[in-house]
């Protein structure tokens, strides 16, 4: 292929693969299969289908506990089912091309296992029972995918016949420029705009702003407060308005080797009248209804238009357990403190402002990290205050003088 575009090509052999581009090139829905039957066994749901189905995939979801299963290439039939673990079963078209089921439990379960018939007219899923806890875990991994032939497709290899698909190259994880004081030897502070390109976080009652812009002008008012300091070295996860998972952000600072992460935030509420910034640390366990419903918003970053692009996994998990974890943890609840004074003379706090939350772009093992919510964007005063110079000011001289601080007592041992 000319240029730097890669391209994959498949051989008429490769079937499900093949099968899934074929229906997805489809216009309309006159070709999709038909989902024509659902059975709920007392561990298992086979879905049957009047037409082969190349490929599906499933997904957990909270409140209440739910089996999400998407079929692409399929349109769903006039089906009801129950049983076993399974309470009820909804239904629809969630795009021309795809059929989505959602069971909603009974109990804590998570699928198990998933198989195709041969013959791809059916696609049965494994139920097991698990506790509350590994249920949440399997929220957090995301989507599974069946199906597809995880066989590498050697090029050279395909037959006659075959099929070339255009790929854009792989990109490798952005690495932001560094600047601020010289030296490698200097404490470096990573910046986090949060949200960012299609992602435009919370939104002011009249939809003029919204939150991802306001975090970036935030975040360049700190990077700026603290290269003028001259002590630390910068780096913002993203100076512009684009799009990164939440995984990124954090494996942005493990690779720079950062002292320090902040992620910038504006809060929302139903309530117009709620005010404030506050700050999270991170904790598997939230320390109010308000932290766990702002992890459960912020962490579905990742999840959108219903795929899930963060691809969290249990390496991760597990390390929050360890030792070295909680260090982090403990460093990252004393800077949350020491930034809470600081800036306390010139911005407005809630009651509580220190909380705690499983927020996903916190939980880098090694670099102690805080959440900023400078303020509410639904809130009118709030909004005034975010979008004035001054109160960017004030927010950044804070959190400079929060870092020197911090690395002062870090040097002296503290």
């Amino acid at each position: 292929m000319p240029g730097s575009r890669y391209s994959l090509r498949f051989g008429w052999n490769n079937g499900p693969i093949l099968l899934l581009l074929l229906l997805l090139s489809l216009p309309g829905t006159a070709s999709a299969a038909m989902v024509s039957a659902i059975e709920i066994g007392a561990s298992s749901v086979t879905m049957r289908f009047d037409k082969p189905v190349a490929t599906a995939s499933a997904f957990m979801l909270t409140g209440p506990q739910r089996i999400a299963v998407d079929l692409p290439g399929a349109r769903m039939g006039r089906i009801a089912a129950s049983g076993g673990m399974i309470a009820s079963t909804r239904h629809g078209q969630y795009d021309p091309n795809t059929a989505r089921v959602v069971f909603e439990l009974n109990r804590s379960a998570i699928v198990g296992d998933a198989s195709f018939s041969a013959d791809h007219l059916s696609l049965t899923l494994t139920l097991k029972p698990v506790t509350e806890s590994l249920f949440a875990r399997a929220v957090r991994r995301g989507r599974q995918l069946f199906g597809l032939n995880d066989k590498p497709v050697d090029p050279k290899a395909a037959q006659r016949g075959g099929i070339t698909v255009p790929l854009d190259p792989p990109r490798p994880l952005p690495v932001p420029a560094v600047t601020g004081a010289r030296g490698s030897n200097r404490p470096l502070v990573v910046i986090d705009a949060g949200h960012g390109g299609h992602d435009p976080g919370s939104q002011s009652a009249d939809g003029r702003y919204r939150e991802k812009d306001v975090a970036l002008g935030i975040a360049q008012a700190i990077r700026d407060e603290l290269v003028a300091s001259g002590r630390v070295r910068v780096a913002l996860t993203r100076n512009t308005d684009r799009f990164l998972v939440l995984g990124e952000r954090r494996e942005i600072a493990r690779r720079l080797k950062a002292d320090l992460f902040i992620s910038v935030h504006a809060d929302s509420a139903e309530n117009r009248a709620a005010r404030g910034a506050s700050i999270y640390t991170l904790s598997e366990v939230a320390s109010d209804r308000v932290a766990a419903q702002l992890a459960a918003k912020e962490n579905r970053a990742d999840i959108l238009n219903g795929v899930d692009l963060g691809g969290e996994n249990n390496e991760v998990s597990s390390i929050l357990l360890d030792l070295a974890q909680r260090e982090t943890m403990n460093i990252s609840s004393q800077f949350a403190a020491l930034l809470q004074r600081e800036m306390a003379p010139t911005i407005h706090f809630k009651d509580d402002a220190h909380r705690f939350a499983g927020l996903i772009v916190l939980k880098a093992p090694d670099v102690p990290s805080v959440l900023l919510e400078t303020g509410y964007i639904s809130n009118d005063d709030d909004l005034a205050l975010l979008l004035s110079k001054e109160y960017r000011r004030n927010i950044a001289s804070g959190v400079r003088r929060a870092v020197e601080i911090h690395f002062a007592r870090r040097l002296a041992g503290e």
